[in-house]
């Protein structure tokens, strides 16, 4: 009896707890164990009169269960009750029992009242679990009206969406898929004294669960019993599992049942029948015998529906009351159900899924219509989703649906197959376990806390295989984090969701990804569709009428969108047509209709499913993208990229395979695909394919994805090392090269490039003080090596580096990073990071002297800027002057070579080292002969070339004679022959080269432009007369801070005379003359016509033979030479208007006169040409060939356009000479031409020294006046040796000729 509260202790209160309902007791001990840890005496009264009054409580509501424990009574005709007692013992007597009977023994419905008979279902509920929500609802509904009990009471049930049961509820029935729900909240089950667990038989991978679970519970639960119950179906099975539980069986009533066989196909000439049709003419056949009820077993609520609309209109004329059509099945409302179980009159056709198998018992069954299928659930390890297709049963369900028609009486089955099928059948039906993807038992486990499968007690352990693929595709899912420690962390939120949805992981997690962005209408179309066979039929007989009728349906794209096209059209013939039209249609077009039925029905269950989920079907349609990347999200390795050489795909894991000839994208395969499944037959075919974008794999399989990381780099724009990521998943390239921060990836090696490439090199755009100040220095310090050619001065990069690398923060990897640690480092020390000299050299530094390696060059007023340049195999390697172009033309090569002394040494080394073989060995060694030469030259260049020099002190000093010559300058290194640098106006490289003479004829445009620009105050053009007053011989200008010198003079135009700032002296010089000539012509009148006219008819006929064209135009040519004639006698042109003036006055009056002079000149010149060309032309000999032609280019040579001015009047003479001298070897050729070939060659040789000399010249430089001299020394050579007779204006020889053109190279330029 209770004590009062105020008399209670904690050990009077322990030792009422077991007298407590189990969830109170140990509720209320957790509670005492609490208050022993209170110390406060009051606190600890108060807590524990509290708990006192909650034991009260409890005992009150044990009280008041044991008062609804209503009185049990067993109907005698069960065979079960007639085993109650050895039951009971049993149950007494251990903590688990195998109850094993055939369907109809009463033990589904009597087990529960057996037990509260013991007592059970007071301390805790009779828990009672069902394989199926209707036979959960059906039993608790007849064992309440068994105890006479309101049902939610003393008897209750609970399913899933629905719940009839209290605290006070003694017996529980439920799903065991509530049950496996319960344990996720209530580990060790207290809620219950007592579990039955019905229909274990069926082995379904929930009654597997709970039974391996059950298994690792009751040591821990001693006082929990377990009843099993089981078809005599291998009992001893469960019995083994729970340690060799007792096994206590129940016959059956059971009368002789008749097996009748009536396959689809009964005769091979008659046409095949469809279920539907064989159904309602078995019922046709039963029809024919003793009254009773008929139940058919169908495979779903679908099919269910379509044969109940055949019988009822197959019996639509039967008189009322007589036949009566009832569906069964889970989803049909409690009234309908319980239709089946109430009286009636006349025939009942029943229509059941195989929950009528063993889970209920429908009374008055007779005969029963087998069409030997169901729907089981099974693994594809093809299409590596969970699915359901409809198969035939095993022989033990055959037997078990047969044996629902001998409990009233004799029975009779009827199968829808032959007798050689069932034979031919397996004998019992395979545990889901071995047959489901475990993938989906794994996630269930995980979500329930199950732990690890393969520790787990099954009956029948799956394969670890088997195993570790279900886990690497839930990793693949997102599902399981395979990095999590610990068990309740691996399951990830994705993975909650998905052990939500009782379907495919894979199909899951498409609808997941669909609600994600919007396509969740258009997935459970396509998620149902993957999970049943393809409705499209190919008949072998048929398969070209099949194929047009299926093209409708097909995408070019995406073989997932053949069967929402299919989907929609379906729908729309079924809103057209009759039930049974739309079936003819379904056969007329291939398309099989019980599939289509099955995967609308799925499609309608997939709705409900999602529901609790939160996912919401899209009101619009879902775009094609977002429906394939739902897909993609369940698919992720069965994606595959095309080979560039042919069409085979390059898959996960390294697998290869082929778009199958089905597959609307066989034609044009894409580049990149996702498969729905892969078959191997011939070879590896992929299935249900869609083109795919690569991209859209990334973002759904990020915790799947390899990246590797490639030609880390710093990037001075990005201001930050980046780097190359190749993604891949599951071997499949899908981003091959993308450009990243690779600071993300190894920030240890990005702080270490930046440091050593923005720091350290220099290459960093920044505004950093101390960066500009370090570089500056640097470049200082290093320009000592350049000038040395040393690489001992300027300390290393590693020096450097770790200056750096001793100062900077490591988590600084980037510029940016370097910015935001730098703004506040620097106030506290800003000198942190600056360089010192010391820091950057060593001891060689010393060396450098300035003397040695100036920083300039002096050209007169100039002083050109010196860089050195330490890169063998560059250009620019060795000095460089920097040249303005301003001031371009007012420097010369002379001293050049002399080389900035700190070269010198070497360049004497090399230049030895230059000469020939025999001269060397005198000099030998090299280097110590240098330093001799050296102390002997003089030290700056004093007017001579550098090797002229060396020539004489190495004559002096070994008594060799040496040339300057003899130096073979090409074999001297290019970095010691000084690089030319020529800058623009704006500092900007113009060109550079070894050579100055060549850069200015290259320059030649830039030069006249830049001069130009300097002397725009004092150039003028289009002059006709004298510019007024006295040109100066010089200009000066400065010019972007260098003084610009240029020459003046007047530039012939043409018609007019320009006055033009020139470059050079020389330039000037020569323009100045042929200015002068053109404005005197312009300035006196042309003779031209008054000569013309007052010439005889005979001088006007030789004169129209010349080379200048017309009369007229040699005229012109006369009177320019006459005028070059006249400025020379008065002493060369004039430099201001006074003297023009006097010049043009004299030309005024002397002009007539001495081009009438000049014209008798001519005109002898022109006869003898005439006759020369008369006798080139009259001579054909083949043999005289040569000599003929070079006669003819030397006459050609002589009297070239405008021959008259070229020539000059005082040569005319000597011309007339020459072309007499050409007439006279054409005389004498054809009696001696051996001799004229000899003379010939002798002339040829001087001319080929004398353009070798012209050749030499350097670029920008004419010929001399030296130059000029011997060209005619030539010409009088050529009468010498053709026409000795005429003689020669001085005495010349081969000799003589030679010994001046080799004078000719030491003339300056």
């Amino acid at each position: 009896m209770p004590t009062s509260p105020s008399t209670d202790t904690l050990a009077d209160l322990r030792a009422r707890l077991p007298e407590l309902m189990l969830r109170d007791e140990r509720r209320l001990a957790r509670r005492l164990d609490g208050v022993r840890k209170v110390r406060d005496a009051e606190a600890k009264a108060a807590a524990v009169t509290q708990i006192a009054g909650e034991v009260e409580a409890a005992e009150r509501r044990l009280q008041r269960r044991q008062a609804t424990v209503p009185a049990v009574r067993y109907p005698e005709e069960l065979p079960i009750s007639q085993r109650r007692d050895d039951i009971a013992a049993a149950i007494r007597d251990h903590q688990v029992v195998i109850v094993a009977g055939e369907t109809g023994s009463g033990k589904t419905t009597q087990l529960p009242k057996i037990c509260l008979e013991l007592g059970r279902g007071v301390r805790g509920t009779i828990g009672h679990t069902q394989p199926r929500r209707l036979a959960a609802r059906t039993v608790a509904e007849r064992v309440a009206e068994e105890l006479g009990t309101e049902l939610g009471r003393a008897v209750g049930y609970q399913v899933r969406f629905t719940a009839k049961a209290g605290d006070d509820t003694l017996v529980k029935l439920m799903t065991d898929g509530i049950l496996l729900a319960e344990i996720g909240q209530d580990r060790l089950l207290r809620r219950y004294d007592t579990l039955i667990i019905d229909e274990a038989h069926e082995r379904s991978l929930n009654i597997d669960f709970i039974l391996g679970y059950l298994k690792q519970l009751l040591p821990r639960r001693p006082d929990l019993k377990v009843i099993i119950t089981s078809a005599t179906i291998d009992p001893e099975r469960f019995a083994e599992h729970f340690d060799d539980a007792p096994i206590i069986e129940v016959s059956g009533r059971t009368y002789p049942v008749e097996v009748r066989y009536r396959p689809l196909d009964l005769e091979d000439d008659e046409e095949p029948r469809d279920q539907i049709q064989a159904i309602v003419e078995a019922c046709d056949e039963l029809a024919l015998e003793a009254s009773g009820d008929v139940l058919v077993f169908l495979s779903g609520e679908r099919e269910i529906r379509d044969t109940a609309d055949a019988l009822r209109k197959r019996y639509a004329n039967a008189p009322q009351g007589t036949l009566e059509v009832l569906p069964l099945y889970a989803r049909l409302s409690a009234a309908e159900q319980h239709r089946v179980f109430q009286p009636h009159t006349g025939r009942r056709i029943v229509l059941a899924t195989n929950v009528a198998e063993t889970s209920l018992t429908v009374p008055g069954i007779r005969y029963v219509v087998d069409p030997g299928t169901a729907r089981i659930s099974r693994y594809s390890n093809r299409t590596k989703v969970q699915r359901l297709p409809i198969e035939p049963v095993s022989q033990a369900s055959a037997r078990q649906r047969a044996g629902r028609c001998g409990r009233l009486s004799d029975g009779i089955c009827i199968r829808l197959y032959s007798e050689e099928d069932f034979e031919s059948r397996p004998a019992f039906t395979e545990p889901e376990i071995l047959r489901t993807n475990l993938a989906s038992v794994i996630l269930q486990m995980t979500a329930l806390g199950l732990g690890d499968v393969a520790a787990f007690p099954f009956l029948d352990p799956p394969d670890r295989r088997s195993i570790a693929d279900g886990v690497n595709l839930l990793v693949e899912l997102g599902a399981l984090d395979p990095s999590a420690r610990d068990d309740k962390e691996r399951l990830t939120t994705v993975g909650r969701s998905l052990s939500q949805l009782p379907i495919d992981p894979r199909l899951a997690r498409m609808i997941l990804e669909a609600g994600r962005n919007g396509s969740v209408r258009e997935l459970l179309v396509l998620t149902a569709a993957l999970s049943i066979q393809d409705p499209r039929e190919r008949p072998s007989d048929q398969r070209d009428v099949a194929d047009a009728f299926h093209a409708r349906f097909a995408d070019q794209t995406s073989d997932f969108l053949a069967f929402l096209n299919l989907w929609r059209y379906v729908k729309e013939k079924q809103d057209e047509l009759s039930s049974s039209a739309f079936r003819r249609l379904c056969r007329t077009e291939h398309l099989n209709y019980l599939r289509i039925r099955e995967w609308q029905d799925l499609e309608s269950q997939l709705r409900q499913l999602v529901k609790p989920l939160g996912v919401t079907l899209n009101s619009a349609d879902g775009s094609e993208e977002h429906i394939h990347q739902a897909l993609l999200s369940g698919l992720l390795s069965h994606i595959g990229v095309k080979d560039e050489a042919g069409n085979e795909y390059q898959g996960a894991r390294g697998a290869k395979f082929a778009v199958f000839p089905g597959s609307a994208l066989f034609k044009k395969p894409p580049r990149w695909v996702m498969s729905a499944e892969l078959v191997e037959t011939s070879r590896l075919w992929a299935r249900v394919n869609a083109r795919i974008d690569p991209a859209w794999a990334e973002p759904l399989a990020e915790h799947l994805v390899k990246r590797t990381y490639s030609e880390p780099h710093w990037e001075r724009k990005a201001g930050a090392v980046v780097g190359y990521e190749k993604v891949m998943l599951y071997g499949v390239v899908i981003v091959p090269r993308r450009k990243v921060q690779y600071s993300r990836v190894d920030p240890e090696l990005s702080r270490e490039l930046f440091i050593r490439h923005a720091l350290v090199e220099g290459d960093w755009t920044t505004h950093h003080k101390f960066f500009h100040e370090n570089r500056e220095l640097l470049e200082d310090v290093e320009e000592l090596e350049h000038r040395a050619r040393r690489r001992d001065i300027v300390v290393d990069d590693e020096t450097l580096f770790a200056f750096y690398d001793e100062r900077i923060p490591a988590d600084v990897v980037s510029g940016r990073h370097f910015d935001s640690w730098w703004k506040n480092a620097r106030h506290e020390r800003p000198d942190l990071l600056t360089f010192d000299t010391d820091l950057l050299t060593t001891d060689a530094a010393g060396a450098v002297t300035q003397a040695d390696y100036p920083d300039s060059w002096p050209v007169d007023d100039l002083d050109l800027k010196l860089t050195y340049q330490f890169e063998p195999g560059s250009s620019a390697d060795g000095v460089t002057v920097h040249i303005p172009i301003e001031v371009l033309n007012q420097v010369e090569p002379d001293g050049f070579d002399w080389q900035v002394p700190g070269l010198r040494p070497e360049l004497v080394t090399a230049l030895i080292k230059a000469l020939p073989k025999p001269l060397r060995r005198s000099f030998v060694p090299a280097p110590d002969t240098a330093r001799e030469a050296l102390a002997q030259l003089p030290p700056s260049p004093a007017g001579q070339p550098f090797i002229d020099a060396l020539a004489r002190v190495l004559h002096r000093a070994r008594a060799v004679p040496v040339a300057p010559s003899d130096f073979d300058l090409s074999k001297v290194p290019d970095h010691l022959r000084m690089t030319f640098r020529v800058l623009d106006e704006k500092g900007r490289l113009a060109a550079e080269g070894k050579d100055l003479d060549e850069l200015k004829v290259m320059l030649q445009k830039e030069l006249r432009k830049t001069m130009a620009a300097a002397a725009s105050s004092i150039e003028r053009a289009g002059l006709t007369a004298w510019p007024g007053g006295e040109l100066p011989r010089t200009f000066e200008q400065r010019r972007s801070g260098h003084v610009v010198t240029g020459y003046p003079a007047l530039v012939d135009e043409g018609t007019t005379v320009a006055l033009r700032v020139l470059p050079t002296p020389s330039d000037q010089a020569r323009a100045m003359w042929t200015g002068n000539r053109r404005l005197l012509l312009l300035g006196v009148p042309s003779p031209t016509s008054f000569v013309q006219r007052h010439l005889a008819n005979r001088s006007k006929l030789v004169l129209s033979q010349n080379p200048d064209g017309s009369v007229a135009d040699l005229l012109d040519d006369v009177a320019a030479a006459s005028v070059d004639w006249l400025v020379a006698q008065a002493g060369g042109p004039a430099w201001d208007e006074a003297a023009f003036a006097a010049l043009r006055e004299r030309v005024r009056s002397d002009l007539i006169e001495t081009v009438f002079e000049v014209v008798g000149d001519v005109e002898k010149v022109l006869e003898v040409s005439h006759r020369v060309s008369t006798a080139l032309k009259s001579t054909t000999s083949l043999a005289l060939t040569a000599s003929l032609v070079d006669a003819r280019d030397h006459l050609a040579r002589l009297l070239p356009r405008g021959f008259v001015t070229s020539t000059g009047r005082k040569r005319l003479p000597d011309l007339l000479r020459y072309l007499r001298a050409i007439e006279r070897r054409l005389e004498k050729l054809p009696t001696s031409p051996q001799r004229d070939r000899q003379n010939m060659d002798t002339v040829r040789r001087i001319t080929d020294e004398y353009e070798a000399a012209l050749a030499a010249l350097a670029p920008g430089h004419g010929p001399t006046a030296a130059h000029d001299a011997v060209r005619w020394l030539i010409e009088e050579l050529r009468v010498s040796l053709f026409a000795q007779e005429l003689g020669t204006a001085q005495a010349v020889s081969e000799k003589r000729l030679l010994k001046a053109i080799d004078a000719l190279y030491d003339q300056p330029s």
